[in-house]
């Protein structure tokens, strides 16, 4: 098992990528979500890579046009088709035995990875938290716009925790705050338009996919709550793709316990693919 770093062409530009050795036919691609580089703070996927290929299975990740080591400019999530393209490419080009190509993306990378996956020539997808809140169209807002499901189901975890009440007669909670909170729910649309873009890449999806879900998250809850609206019902009763949901609230499956769930899924999915 063995680890080399690549540069990947991509529009003339290059993106930095580690290649985390393995005989199996079938790999894993990471594609990193929000400005997260290879290493450092986010160094939890360098090592979720590690773990994967342990198992035999090959493991390319590599950085967004703009992000960490790669050149060019960071156009964000909805711009990197190109990126995962020329990764895809890349990765079949440097591991000839490989068959299928599975894809973990965490947040906005799960996103994309279902927005443009499929052209890429991808085979498999494990989704992580989709990202489907758009910040608000109003230029004195600059809060993200989340569905009142995903904030009722925020708000309602905290009103039946016992603990609640203490903070609130404590002073740790500000009655106020969360009165707000409350209000916005009943105003805030249900769905996105980039949830209904989401749900619509999803429908194209083939099989070998899986939404995974940190159910206490504030990402998968505005996911979660999408997927439980009237606008997703076609696609939850005609689609092949297994929702799983962690008790967790750790977005990036930070904590040992959501780690080893992660991985198990990840395990699972390449065996069967």
């Amino acid at each position: 098992m063995t680890r080399s770093f690549h540069q990947i062409s991509c529009e003339g530009e290059t993106l930095a990528a580690t290649l985390d050795s393995g005989n199996s036919p079938t790999s894993l691609m990471i594609v990193s979500g929000g400005n997260e580089i290879r290493s450092g703070a986010h160094g939890g996927m360098a090592q979720l890579a590690l773990r994967i290929s342990a198992h035999g299975f090959p493991v390319l990740r590599y950085d967004r046009r703009g992000i960490g080591d790669s050149s060019g400019e960071n156009r964000e999530f909805l711009s990197s088709a190109e990126e995962i393209a020329a990764a895809t490419r890349f990765f079949r080009q440097q591991q000839p035995q490989i068959g299928k190509i599975i894809a973990f993306g965490n947040c906005d990378a799960a996103t994309a990875l279902a927005l443009y996956g499929p052209d890429a020539g991808l085979d498999g997808y494990m989704l992580a938290n989709p990202w489907v809140i758009e910040q608000s169209s109003e230029p004195e807002n600059e809060e993200p716009t989340i569905s009142s499901a995903a904030i009722r189901s925020r708000y309602w975890d905290r009103i039946r925790n016992p603990r609640t009440i203490i903070d609130l007669l404590s002073g740790k909670i500000d009655l106020r705050k969360l009165l707000r909170g409350l209000k916005q729910a009943a105003k805030v649309k249900e769905n996105s338009a980039l949830s209904i873009r989401l749900r619509d890449a999803l429908v194209n999806i083939d099989g070998n996919s899986r939404i995974l879900l940190a159910k206490r998250d504030t990402t998968a809850r505005a996911f979660l709550a999408a997927w439980n609206s009237s606008d997703f019902a076609s696609l939850r009763d005609s689609t092949d793709i297994t929702l799983e949901t962690l008790d967790s609230a750790s977005h990036s499956f930070a904590d040992a316990t959501a780690k080893d769930w992660l991985v198990g899924k990840l395990l699972e999915a390449l065996r069967s693919a």
